[in-house]
């Protein structure tokens, strides 16, 4: 079965998210969830990438078409990557298999 969408998990700073959605929407994503999240690091990472790691994060997951994937996360990074204030650092994973999507019908039901 070909993969046609991508999950991609964007991790910020609490307070973030939101720009986070406005730039993968400005992309071509639809909607997307946020969890509230708690992140560590040890004081070495923080000396190395000459930053401060504050603990409250919040995850944003956004499911898109493989095809926009590179897209979106380029969008998200201009806008919330680790240079920003958000200090966001995103990921995709493929996805293979969806369901409750608008496109999902009973005829993917059968693959």
């Amino acid at each position: 079965m070909d993969k046609k969408y991508e999950a991609i998990f964007c991790v910020v700073n609490t307070g973030f998210a939101d720009e986070v959605m406005f730039a993968a929407r400005k992309a071509g994503a639809g909607g997307g969830t946020i969890i509230k999240g708690r992140g560590t690091a040890p004081l070495e990472a923080e000396e190395s990438f000459k930053i401060t790691i504050q603990p409250e994060k919040e995850i944003v997951m956004i499911l898109v078409p493989k095809d926009i994937k590179d897209k979106v996360l380029r969008s998200i990074y201009d806008t919330a990557g680790l240079a920003s204030e958000a200090q966001g650092i995103a990921f995709s994973l493929p996805i293979e298999r969806a369901i409750g999507l608008s496109e999902f019908t009973a005829e993917n039901e059968k693959n």
